[in-house]
Formats: structure tokens, C-alpha cells, sequence
């Protein structure tokens, strides 16, 4: 017999693309979206989920979600790929 903890906390907010490329993401257990150039998506994930951006056959960490992104916020993946690929010294 299964048992069912209480939910995770969630945590409601935006990934935007702001460059003119699709960028494939993998969130790990949830899905598999890619984003369309210049456009939102509306996510709503549970605290400590992973953000992989998907590159060269390989699983790139891009992001973290943690209960200090504000409601609704608006995340550029853009800069979060940028951050991962030339981290800082």
C-alpha cells in the first residue's frame, strides 16, 4: 500500500525566452517543453525542482527553484544559460 506525504511546496512563476532560438528544457519528472522563441511559459514547480537545459546530447544545470523567487516572477532563460556556460572565476 502507497502512502501519500503532504504536497511539496510550489512555487508559480515565468520562464521567458528572449532570444530567437527554441531552447530545449528538461524538467526532470514533469516535462519536456521546449521554449519558442520571444515567448513565456507560465510554470508552476515545486521547491527544489531542477531546470536542465538540454545541449549536445548532454543535461546542462540551469537553474534551481527555491522559495525566494517571487509569485509570477519572470525568469530569462537566456541569462540562466549564459550563467551556466561561463560561470563565475
Amino acid at each position: 500500500k502507497r502512502t501519500v506525504g503532504p504536497p511539496l511546496p510550489k512555487c508559480g512563476f515565468y520562464l521567458v525566452n528572449s532570444t530567437a532560438q527554441s531552447i530545449p528544457l528538461s524538467i526532470p519528472g514533469i516535462m519536456n517543453p521546449n521554449l519558442s522563441p520571444f515567448s513565456k511559459s507560465g510554470v508552476d514547480l515545486p521547491i527544489g525542482q531542477k531546470i536542465l537545459l538540454k545541449i549536445a546530447g548532454k543535461n546542462l544545470l540551469l537553474f534551481t527553484v527555491t522559495d525566494t523567487i517571487p509569485k509570477g516572477a519572470r525568469i530569462d532563460v537566456a541569462d540562466l544559460i549564459d550563467r551556466a556556460l561561463n560561470p563565475e572565476e
